[in-house]
């Protein structure tokens, strides 16, 4: 009956469907990306070194990170690097990806036939493989007192919050965005030569942001504190940590206005 001729038709155009499949699957190009990545382990000793995977790009997501990622669960599961938010907003992920800093979540991978070559932050103590040591990063961070010191002046609003012209708001902005992911520091050759007493792009740009809010009433001690032949004047504008920025801000700018507070309160 009806019926019978029915299943007689499901199963022949599910054997059809699924020999469809073999032929797409048999016959799919395959685009294979090879990484070369930064390899140590301290547990092991001996010299860093760089090992190449392969991966399938019609297999993987568009980001560096992905790829990373994918040859973690899947490959070598060895490999160490930092990761979180993969949206650009922790900083965790930062690394140098041929040739530059950037954050591996924001960096496509570029199916132009290169190996993809992916090494730490340069001129940083490396923990294991991508992992650089912040440590002293972000000890330095610290010693710019990150946060607000309200003046005695500065206005409240019933519930505490302390209170802020849109004006004066508005020059925070390319500033407070900045999410210590240290890709300027690391492209600063005066970091590099001098990262034990030069404060770096990235702190200096944190700290203007407080000597820049109206709200903050410390200003002449944070300049005080920063005004050092070393903390501060290290910084011979190269730029490269604009050019560097992932999120597009201007360290150099923030380090020059520092300079500019400090030659105009003297005058």
């Amino acid at each position: 009956g009806k019926a019978v001729v029915d299943n007689k038709m499901l199963r022949r155009f599910a054997r059809n469907a699924f020999g469809a499949r073999k032929l797409v699957a048999s016959s799919r190009s395959f685009s294979v990306k090879t990484f070369e990545i930064y390899r140590w382990n301290p547990d092991e000793g001996g010299e860093p070194k760089t090992q190449k995977y392969e991966i399938d790009l019609n297999d993987c997501g568009p980001m560096v990170l992905d790829a990373l990622i994918k040859i973690k669960n899947e490959v070598d599961p060895t490999l160490t690097f930092r990761r979180s938010c993969r949206e650009g907003i922790c900083g965790s992920c930062a690394m140098n990806i041929d040739g530059g800093n950037n954050l591996a979540c924001l960096s496509k991978i570029e199916d132009n036939g290169k190996p993809c070559k992916i090494y730490p932050l340069p001129h940083m103590e490396v923990i294991k493989d991508l992992v650089p040591d912040l440590n002293n990063f972000y000890t330095q961070y610290k010693s710019i007192k990150p946060w607000l010191q309200p003046a005695s002046s500065t206005p409240k609003a019933q519930d505490g919050e302390y209170l802020q012209s849109k004006e004066d708001r508005k020059l925070l902005d390319g500033m407070y965005e900045c999410i210590l992911c240290a890709c300027c520091s690391t492209s600063c050759p005066s970091y590099w030569w001098n990262g034990d007493k030069y404060l770096g792009p990235a702190v200096l740009m944190q700290a203007y942001r407080w000597i820049a809010d109206s709200r903050d009433g410390d200003t002449k001690a944070r300049l005080e504190s920063l005004d050092d032949s070393f903390k501060l004047y290290r910084c011979k504008t190269i730029f490269n940590c604009t050019n560097t920025c992932p999120k597009g801000l201007n360290p150099g700018r923030a380090v020059q206005q520092i300079k500019k507070a400090i030659h105009d309160a003297e005058h």
